[in-house]
């Protein structure tokens, strides 16, 4: 199974772990995360399979994440609510996130990565 890679190419941790996958040759499907953003669904598997507070799928430092003062959102909207608002735009999502539809890695975290692909991941 090829891993999902949702990645902003102008994002520096993005580029370096797409970098990091390309010289490990782990397969990858690339989307962009603001063109292709994967869908409601999709992150609430994402989220369920995590093991993460979905706090964590939002990007703390867009400008967009300030001026809609989601910060004080997190505190009082429903999961509902916040899956909605991470479907509706791409940038409010942390990037990269990774995924094969079991594990799911947010950011570059290097021993992550290398423990998931050396253990979980038959590359041909």
């Amino acid at each position: 199974m090829k891993i999902t890679l949702y990645w902003h190419p102008q994002c520096q941790t993005c580029r370096k772990t797409k970098k990091w996958l390309d010289e490990h040759q782990v397969p990858y499907e690339p989307f962009h995360i603001v063109k292709a953003p994967p869908s409601r669904e999709k992150l609430q598997e994402m989220y369920e399979k995590s093991g993460l507070e979905l706090k964590c799928f939002f990007s703390t430092t867009t400008k967009k994440y300030r001026e809609m003062g989601i910060k004080n959102k997190l505190k009082t909207s429903t999961t509902k609510e916040l899956l909605d608002l991470l479907a509706s735009d791409g940038m409010l999502l942390k990037k990269p996130i990774l995924t094969d539809g079991v594990k799911v890695i947010i950011g570059f975290k290097e021993e992550e990565l290398e423990k998931y692909t050396t253990f979980n991941y038959n590359r041909d």
